[in-house]
């Protein structure tokens, strides 16, 4: 999530997630010191934080921003930029910064710096895709710089709001006077400053000096001088760079996993959602009845698309895109999606008032078709894709196809020319993925698929006035009621495995924590 990456990953199935990885250059003493690449399967585009819900920025955002709290490997709120904080019921958190914290420039943060970035981020005019992710859309925040508090407020209940701050990379003042700038340079308080920018081609970061305030207070003294970031858009391609030495580590999703575990190299990994489907239910699409989305999901094998997409090696989907730890924990697909039935689906197109004619359906003059967007990274997941056409087209239903990269998901699907997508939205918190799901669409709000289901807002509204893992018995009624009204078809995980040579890691929801990488 650290950052974007934690919170909401928008992006194309190859940047799922962070990973860290061994690498080139030299040694330094007691492991510190070298140079350490990592394999990014797409472009970030812009670096700004503040401008970002997820992609290739999130994994690297973490070496140059802090947040005010971590989370860490046991799911417990530890220090960042704050030492202490105290929580006041479900709308108020007050947080005491750290002193000595400093800007990469050696400006020093004060509380009304942060207080600043939280209203910045809480102004709709700015457009900020972490309104409503992070951040919930009442927040007001205040910054006490004597006394060095910084006081984030909600007027609607927010029982996570602790925890979302721990997914705002906060930005010193140089950047966030002008958040244009951010898209390719950094100005954070981070373990790194970023120093090479070659788009579509590799990122370079140095390490800072004087940096003491990483999750828990641990410093960067032990951490590789240098880490780049280096574009690579296939996973062959990435596994001959990193078995040959001139990469030092891989995410590696699909067959190349079994090249680089027979070599010896041992993954780690993260299980993320990779095969999901939404439905944009607004005027004048045919996706807009009920009917029509379980006919179109009554037409696919899911268990066979998620087959396809993950090699084999997935296992069905037991709920939304919450990474692990889940919070509430649980199984709320089975039995409330429609099984693979191609009798039934035509049952439903008809109820839905569509007659068979030749080898499509018709209704008011008006032939049966829909507009399927999907990835275009991952061979793995666009055969999957070309599966569902197919079998879309074996119920009669005409499909026009469109892919979109990392970068585009969001303009794309903040459009209205396509009726069925496959984005793989993932969050830490399940609170972060209520505005996917329901208020307005973009541009202002993220519900790209216009939701709009009375039974997931009313058990939201529940869940949302019970702190923390509390309201768990609403959050998944939520989720359950998503799934029984098809505006949502999540099928298939995969684990995302990382494989790295020369170093030691530790990841923080999919992300790598910088502090903790260490060259050898």
């Amino acid at each position: 999530m650290s950052t974007t990456s934690r919170i909401v990953a928008l992006t194309a199935t190859a940047c799922l997630t962070a990973a860290a990885c061994g690498g080139g250059g030299g040694t330094g003493p007691g492991g510190a010191g070298g140079t350490v690449t990592i394999g990014l399967s797409s472009d970030p585009g812009t670096l700004n934080p503040m401008a970002i819900a997820g992609s290739a920025a999130g994994v690297m955002n973490v070496f140059a921003y802090d947040p005010l709290v971590n989370i860490a490997a046991d799911g417990q709120v530890v220090a960042g930029l704050a030492q202490s904080w105290k929580v006041h019921g479900a709308d108020r958190v007050e947080f005491g910064l750290r002193d000595g914290v400093t800007c990469g420039d050696g400006t020093p943060l004060k509380a009304s710096d942060v207080a600043n970035q939280f209203n910045y981020i809480a102004d709709p005019k700015n457009q900020s895709p972490l309104l409503g992710l992070s951040v919930p859309r009442t927040t007001t925040a205040t910054g006490d710089d004597a006394t060095r508090t910084v006081t984030v407020t909600t007027r609607d209940p927010a029982p996570m709001l602790l925890r979302m701050s721990s997914m705002v990379a906060i930005a010193c003042p140089k950047g966030l006077s002008a958040p244009n700038t951010l898209a390719r340079a950094s100005d954070g308080t981070g373990p790194y400053i970023l120093s090479e920018v070659v788009p579509g081609d590799h990122y370079t970061y140095v390490k800072r000096k004087g940096y003491t305030w990483g999750p828990g207070g641990v410093g960067n003294d032990q951490s590789p001088e240098k880490v780049i970031f280096k574009v690579v858009p296939s996973e062959t391609t990435a596994t001959n760079l990193l078995l040959s030495g001139r990469l030092d580590m891989a995410q590696v999703l699909g067959p190349d996993r079994q090249r680089l575990e027979s070599s010896g190299l041992k993954p780690q990994t993260v299980n993320a959602l990779l095969g999901q489907l939404i439905f944009a239910e607004g005027p004048g699409h045919a996706t807009a009845d009920e009917h029509v989305r379980r006919a179109l999901v009554h037409a696919l094998d899911l268990g066979q698309l998620g087959s396809v997409a993950t090699g084999g090696k997935g296992t069905p989907s037991k709920g939304l895109g919450l990474v692990e730890p889940r919070m509430c924990p649980g199984d709320n697909i089975t039995g409330n999606l429609p099984t693979h039935d191609l009798t039934r689906a035509a049952a439903e197109l008809t109820a839905a008032g569509w007659t068979k004619t030749g080898n499509g359906w018709a209704k008011e003059g008006r032939t049966l078709e829909i507009a399927f967007t999907y990835p275009s990274s991952g061979e793995q997941t666009i055969a999957a894709a070309e599966l569902a056409v197919q079998q879309w087209k074996a119920l009669g239903v005409k499909v026009t196809t469109s892919t979109f990269t990392g970068t585009t998901l969001a303009s794309v699907l903040g459009g209205d020319a396509w009726d069925v997508s496959w984005p793989p939205i993932t969050a830490a918190l399940p609170d972060q993925l209520v505005p996917f799901f329901s208020g307005p669409r973009p541009p202002g709000g993220m519900n790209f698929g216009g939701t709009d289901n009375p039974d997931y807002q009313r058990l939201v509204a529940a869940a949302r006035v019970k702190p923390d893992a509390a309201g768990c018995a609403d959050w998944n009624g939520a989720e359950i009621a998503l799934f029984k009204r098809v505006d949502v078809v999540p099928f298939v995980d995969t684990r995302v495995t990382m494989f790295g040579k020369g170093v030691t890691f530790r990841l923080d929801r999919g992300a790598i924590v910088p502090t903790a990488l260490r060259k050898h």
